[in-house]
């Protein structure tokens, strides 16, 4: 049995996510997309595809990461070719290797990270619109890398998180770079793992500091239980950028 790794490119503007469980469980997703397409070059109807990161309802990505097993012999640049003639367009295989078995997508992960991609103008670019968010004015950056420091480090995420199932909400963030100009900003997340809409919840109090719609002390309030952070960013800006292992 071989262990494939694929890395992925991909836009999530139509699709429910990578994946989508439970009662809303959905065919309309990246990763089932790439499973139709694997089953029916291996002729493998069981296969597993295990990811690095479940991205949600349309987030992108410039490199996701996943690995299945397959007993094919076909050669990884065949794989690679094969998976980029059947894929829709809006989803890409930049890199297929073979890995050793015991490597797992989503297990072996050792930090993750984000970016939030936001465009400052009055008019907003007719040719940006769908991947990013645009702001009709600039930010604060320097009140928003105040409110960053609070949230770096060892914290328990579960206010800020959507996550109804999960043994632990702790997760740590390495670092939260906030970087840009007058015409765009982007803000970056490094961390070890994220809960669902961690990532989305935490740039949407960010955005708000920065507009001056609430204070960077909100978040000592946040984490304690006392005040909500605000709604999710808006997730056509919101790129899965990397996976360590």
């Amino acid at each position: 049995m071989r262990n494939i790794k694929l890395t992925i490119e991909y836009d999530g503007s139509r699709y429910q996510g990578w994946t989508r469980l439970g009662k809303t469980e959905s065919s309309n997703t990246i990763s089932n997309k790439i499973l139709e397409v694997l089953k029916k070059m291996t002729e493998e109807p069981l296969m597993e595809l295990n990811c690095g990161c479940r991205t949600e309802v349309g987030v992108h990505a410039y490199a996701q990461i996943a690995n299945f097993k397959t007993e094919s012999d076909m050669k990884v640049q065949e794989i690679k070719h094969y998976l980029n003639r059947y894929l829709p367009m809006d989803i890409a295989i930049l890199e297929v290797e073979e890995v050793p078995e015991r490597f797992h997508a989503q297990l072996n992960a050792s930090s993750k990270t984000y970016v939030y991609r936001m465009t400052i103008d009055d008019v907003p670019s007719v040719f940006d619109r769908k991947y990013t968010y645009h702001c009709y004015k600039i930010p604060d950056k320097r009140l928003m890398q105040q409110a960053a420091v609070e949230l770096t480090g060892k914290h328990d995420f579960h206010n800020f998180s959507t996550a109804k199932k999960t043994k632990s909400t702790e997760r740590e963030i390495y670092n939260i770079d906030i970087y840009g100009d007058t015409e765009e900003m982007q803000i970056l997340i490094h961390a070890d793992d994220f809960l669902h809409n961690m990532a989305r919840l935490i740039i949407g109090t960010l955005v708000d500091i920065g507009l001056g719609t609430r204070s960077k002390d909100d978040i000592a309030s946040i984490f304690a239980g006392k005040k909500e952070p605000s709604a999710p960013c808006d997730p056509k800006g919101l790129y899965l950028q990397e996976i360590s292992y």
